[in-house]
């Protein structure tokens, strides 16, 4: 899905990473540069989930979720519907550019979610709201 936010574009999809499998283990490797073009600023995951996550929106950012292991759902409102995705293992992931409200669900047991985003923690740039998002997203 892509859509324009006045002369930024958005762009929401699910992307597949090669894993690599022999007997000794797996490796998945990303190459960012193979899928971004804007610099990695912050990297954290998501282990142990026993509920639901996200819940907002952080404007201006880019991010790409990888479900390194387990399965993970999720859900990304672009201001006037829902786009959902179901994550599988090492090789699933979600490029999200632009403003997006996410939800994640129905986590396995194993899951670990992993984000790497294209801007720093700062709480001023989060909306907790969808109808605030909603609202926001008609705005601009």
């Amino acid at each position: 899905m892509k859509l324009k936010k006045k002369n930024l574009q958005m762009t929401l999809k699910k992307i597949n990473f090669k894993t690599f499998t022999e007997s000794s283990g797996s490796l998945t490797p990303i190459e960012i540069k193979d899928f971004v073009d804007w610099p990695v600023k912050r990297v954290y995951y998501l282990t142990d989930v026993v509920g639901p996550r996200g819940g907002h929106c952080v404007k201006n950012e880019k991010k790409i979720y990888v479900c390194q292991k387990g399965t993970v759902k999720c859900k990304f409102h672009d201001g006037n519907e829902w786009t959902s995705f179901e994550l599988k293992g090492p090789s699933d992931g979600i490029l999200m550019e632009g403003d997006y409200y996410r939800d994640f669900y129905e986590f396995s047991p194993d899951a670990v979610l992993m984000a790497v985003s294209s801007v720093n923690y700062n709480p001023v740039d989060y909306i907790y709201d969808l109808n605030e998002f909603i609202e926001w997203r008609k705005k601009s």
